[in-house]
């Protein structure tokens, strides 16, 4: 009986979720293609959100001063009173997206991907687990919310050999002064350089800020969409012959998943992960207001100095990874489970987990200080509800947990040049499955004025459960299951910034105790003993006339037997030309870029778990890799010509990992188009 009044509910909560995505979505796209607005400027710094200039006399909005001010665009990030632009550089605008500064695929735009710069995956209280696909993902945590005076549109498209494409959208606008939207879209596709490897992936998000005239009330409001399609060709067989001529057609070379009788095109196995959800928080401030009129007192600007908020904040997601062989072969289980397939096809391995979760928090905030020099602290409850899944054809596992939270903040950020900055914050579960689990980070710094740039310093610490796919993975032939101690993490780093003298600096150290890593193909393990993790990187950039000579190196080093795999040295270097030409209307960044590693043991890749697994056996020493290109600049257009990989000339394919590697000497192309009505 209580199963199927739990069953009710849950279709009632659905129903409502269904029904208030498709409002909200309806109602922005009404608001997106009416009339275009202008914009006013960027906004005071005691909310970062602007007020609405208003004719007293006709009493309605002063619209004709507000589209005709300076075009200025910003953006600020949830909770953050800081302002920051969009990138519009030319410098290293040729970059490979999705692997600065020491990212990682397997060789394919797309493909999974991993931090050679060594950084433990972020998790703290429930989690599903699968982090491959992060780098190409919108996180809702991490939107930015844009304030502008025009409506901005980015358009950017990039194409590579052998159909490598990245197409992406964004536009943005202020509905009203004190309201804005922003829509992105992105589209990244590649068929790859080797057999059945193909990639396909979808990335979109809605994002909106909503600020009452009289800047009491605030709203923050997004919905986040993300699809990863990967196909597993489990690597090339033999790496020894990419050496040879023969096979400088790299589909010529065998790899250990390809099954002609299933498809020439597409792999029978593939991984694919997607995920959906919604934030909203909305606020309402007390506070000290004031009216500012201009000298004949025809327009006049709210002002609010706040004291206190009431906040609450809501958030719900779903989530699913979905591992299919649709053509198994009994070989290829081996030493994972023992069974027999028909060579005609007809059967197949699968299994699919999914999480489902809605958290709630409601928080008290205070103010204290100047609107320029202003402290705020919070602190306040939150509840979640997660269920956890795992179907496998021949059943389907569940596991609900409802847990409760306290969390809190004290932020003081730098708003003026040469002020200091410093902050802490905490959220600890207190009840359910994952009580015990906490995530602290305490930070101090100081922006040092004018383009001296600025130095800060922190400290973290987490305490975390084992991710739910760690703990069960299950198909219709076999089953796991394995139960953690939590693992600790705790982070000590220090940063130096300065545009001035073309110097970052930067030291980071990790003391990591109970890590929970894959071992091996299959095998879930975790190594107990605390081991320490140092990190020193240094960037430094020479200029000489128009040469600009631009150095980057990390250095790592582990505690001896951690089972982490971390290169210790990498470096990437670029000389290029840089300056304006025909009177400034166009400017070019041209030159050459070299990267490399030290040897070391690369971690391994599984498709079955869809993860990076630790391997000792097979080290790798790799050529330098290099690239040239040509960058210029006309106006609000950027575009780009790069050959890239150009060491595989003459010598063979960068191996990024056992039974991977990197594409062929290839051609790169991409512009960037801004539109500012």
């Amino acid at each position: 009986m209580d199963r199927d009044i739990f069953s009710k509910s849950l279709k009632s909560i659905k129903s409502r979720y269904r029904l208030f995505l498709s409002l909200f979505i309806v109602v922005c796209l009404v608001l997106c293609s009416g009339q275009s607005f202008g914009q006013q400027s960027p906004p005071p710094l005691t909310t970062g959100f602007g007020s609405t200039p208003r004719d007293t006399n006709a009493n309605k909005s002063n619209t004709t001063t507000w589209h005709n001010e300076t075009t200025r665009i910003s953006y600020q990030y949830l909770n953050s009173n800081v302002d920051h632009t969009p990138d519009t550089s030319l410098h290293t605008f040729h970059r490979r997206p999705f692997s600065q500064p020491w990212y990682r695929d397997l060789g394919n735009l797309g493909s999974p991907t991993q931090n050679l710069l060594f950084t433990p995956e972020p998790r703290s209280g429930p989690s599903l687990g699968y982090h491959v696909n992060d780098v190409y993902r919108f996180d809702m945590d991490s939107l930015k919310y844009y304030n502008t005076t025009k409506p901005y549109s980015n358009f950017t498209y990039q194409l590579g050999s052998k159909l490598e494409q990245v197409a992406y959208i964004h536009h943005t606008q202020n509905i009203r002064p004190y309201w804005n939207v922003s829509a992105e879209y992105r589209k990244t596709s590649s068929p790859g350089y080797y057999k059945i490897q193909r990639n396909n992936h979808d990335n979109a998000n809605l994002s909106t800020r909503y600020s009452s005239r009289k800047k009491h009330y605030e709203l923050y409001g997004a919905i986040v969409y993300n699809k990863e399609q990967h196909d597993e060709n489990g690597g090339i067989t033999n790496p020894g012959l990419l050496d040879s001529a023969q096979f400088n057609d790299r589909q010529l070379l065998d790899v250990n998943f390809q099954n002609d009788a299933f498809s020439t095109t597409r792999s029978p196995i593939s991984n694919q992960q997607r995920d959906f959800g919604i934030m909203l928080q909305h606020s309402y401030t007390f506070g000290k207001a004031d009216t500012t009129y201009n000298e004949d007192s025809t327009k006049y600007t709210y002002n609010l100095i706040p004291r206190f908020r009431l906040t609450h904040k809501f958030e719900m997601s779903t989530e699913k990874h979905q591992y299919k062989d649709k053509f198994p072969d009994s070989l290829r289980y081996t030493g994972f489970f023992e069974q027999y397939f028909s060579a005609s096809g007809g059967d197949s391995v699968y299994s699919a987990q999914k999480w489902f979760w809605v958290d709630n928090r409601f928080l008290l905030n205070g103010f204290v200080g100047k609107p320029e020099k202003q402290l705020s602290f919070d602190a306040g409850i939150g509840n979640r509800y997660d269920r956890f899944s795992t179907a496998y054809l021949a059943g389907n596992d569940e596991q609900k947990v409802v847990s409760n939270y306290v969390t809190g903040e004290i932020k003081k950020e730098a708003l003026r040049a040469g002020q200091w900055f410093y902050g802490a914050n905490g959220q600890f579960y207190i009840s359910g499955k994952y009580a015990g689990d906490l995530t602290m980070h305490a930070h101090i710094g100081k922006d040092l004025g004018g383009n001296w740039g600025g130095v800060s310093a922190g400290f973290i610490q987490q305490v975390n459960s084992a991710p739910y796919n760690y703990t069960i993975y299950r198909n219709q032939f076999d089953s796991m299951f394995a139960g953690y101690s939590k693992e600790s993490v705790t982070q000590l780093y220090a940063s130096f910034a300065s545009p001035k003298l073309q110097l970052w600096a930067g030291f980071r150290n990790y003391l990591i105790a109970n890590y929970i890593y894959l071992s091996a193909p299959q095998t879930f393990s975790q190594y107990s003993p605390a081991f320490n993790i140092t990190q020193v990187w240094l960037r430094k950039m020479f200029t000489l006339g128009s040469f600009v000579l631009d150095n980057e190196l990390a250095y790592q080093q582990k505690t001896a037997n951690a089972p982490v795999n971390v290169p210790a040295l990498m470096g990437r270097h670029q000389l290029s030309i840089e300056r304006f030409m025909f009177r400034r209307a166009l400017k070019i960044a041209a030159g050459i870029e070299v990267r490399y590693q030290s040897t070391y043991a690369p971690a391994g890749y599984d498709p079955f778990f869809n993860r990076f697994y630790y391997q000792d056996s097979y080290k790798v020493s790799n050529s330098p890799e290099g690239s040239v290109f040509f960058n210029f600049k006309v106006k609000q257009f950027r575009a780009f010509i790069m050959a890239d990989q150009v060491q595989q000339l003459y010598t063979t394919n960068t191996i990024v990992a056992p039974g991977y590697a990197a594409q062929n000497f290839m051609l790169r192309f991409g512009f960037t188009w801004i539109l500012i009505n």
